[in-house]
C-alpha cells in the first residue's frame, strides 16, 4: 500500500500536467500506454494460447490512435482492415481450428487498446476537452481508490470470487457512490477557477454512475483476462501496482463512455 501511495503522489501530477499541457502532450501519453498495453495484453493473449498477429496489432492500435488526429476520418477504414485483413491472412497460413481463435485475440486487442484509448485522444480534442479528461480520470480514481479500502475495510460478500476473489458488493457499492459524488466535487473546483463544464448536477451524478458501472466492468474484464491467462499482475513497470493494464483497466473502459455521453448528449 506504501508503495501505491508513492507511486500515486508523483504519478498524479505528472498526469495532471500531461492532461492540461495540450493535445500533443497527452497524445504521446496515450501513445506510451497503448504501446505498454498492447505488450501485456498480447503477453496475456499468448499464455491463454491465443497466439496474436503481435505486429499487425500494433499497426492497427497505433493507426487508431493517429486517426484521431484526422477526425477519425479513418477509423472506419482501419477497423474494417483490421476486422477482414487478418482473418484472411490466418485461414490462409493456420489450420482453421486456430485461425478464428488467432483472429479474435489479435482484433480484441486492437479494440481494447487501440480504439478505446482513442477516444480518451478524441475526449481531449473536443471543447472543454481537458476539463472533461479530468472529469473523467479522477471520477475513475475515486471509484477504484473508495472500492479498494471499502473491500478491505468491511468487505464480506464477494462479488465475483472465481473472477477475482478480492472484489466484494461492498467495494463496489462504494466505489459506485464515489464516482457518482466525484464528478460533482470536480465541477464545482473547476467552476471555482471559471472552468466550469455546461452540465447539470442532476447530469453529473448519472454521468458519475455510468463511469462507476464501467470502471468496474473493465476491472473485472481484465481480472478475467488475467485469471485465463492464470498471473496475478498484467506486468511490472508500475511500482504498487503491477503491469500498466492494471492501472488503467477501468480508464480504458470510463473513457469511451464519457466521450459518448459527451458528443450525444451534452456537446
Amino acid at each position: 500500500m506504501t508503495q501505491r501511495i508513492i507511486t500515486a503522489l508523483w504519478g498524479i501530477p505528472l498526469l495532471i500536467v500531461l492532461v492540461c499541457l495540450g493535445t500533443p502532450s497527452f497524445l504521446l501519453l496515450i501513445t506510451v500506454a497503448a504501446i505498454l498495453g498492447t505488450i501485456e495484453f498480447y503477453r496475456i493473449a499468448s499464455l491463454s494460447d491465443g497466439e496474436p498477429l503481435t505486429i499487425w496489432g500494433f499497426i492497427c492500435i497505433l493507426g487508431l490512435i493517429s486517426s484521431t488526429l484526422f477526425e477519425d476520418r479513418f477509423t472506419f477504414l482501419l477497423l474494417a482492415s483490421a476486422a477482414v485483413l487478418p482473418l484472411i491472412w490466418l485461414f490462409l497460413v493456420s489450420p482453421r481450428e486456430t485461425a478464428l481463435i488467432r483472429w479474435s485475440w489479435t482484433l480484441l486487442g486492437i479494440l481494447y487498446i487501440g480504439w478505446m484509448l482513442s477516444r480518451y485522444v478524441a475526449l481531449r480534442d473536443i471543447e472543454q476537452g481537458t476539463e472533461w479528461v479530468l472529469l473523467a480520470l479522477f471520477s475513475t480514481f475515486a471509484c477504484d481508490t473508495a472500492a479498494l479500502f471499502a473491500g478491505r475495510a468491511w468487505g464480506k460478500h464477494a462479488m465475483a470470487p472465481s473472477i477475482s476473489p478480492g472484489k466484494t458488493w461492498e467495494g463496489a457499492a462504494t466505489g459506485l457512490t464515489a464516482a457518482m459524488a466525484a464528478p460533482l466535487i470536480i465541477n464545482t473546483i473547476l467552476t471555482i477557477i471559471g472552468l466550469g463544464l455546461p452540465i447539470g448536477s442532476q447530469e453529473l451524478v448519472f454521468l458519475g454512475m455510468l463511469i462507476g458501472i464501467s470502471a468496474q466492468i473493465g476491472d473485472l474484464w481484465e481480472s478475467r483476462l488475467k485469471r485465463q491467462a492464470d498471473i496475478k499482475d498484467s506486468g511490472t513497470i508500475i511500482p504498487g501496482h503491477g503491469g500498466i493494464l492494471d492501472r488503467i483497466d477501468s480508464i480504458i473502459f470510463t473513457g469511451v463512455v464519457v466521450y459518448y455521453y459527451v458528443v450525444w448528449m451534452v456537446v
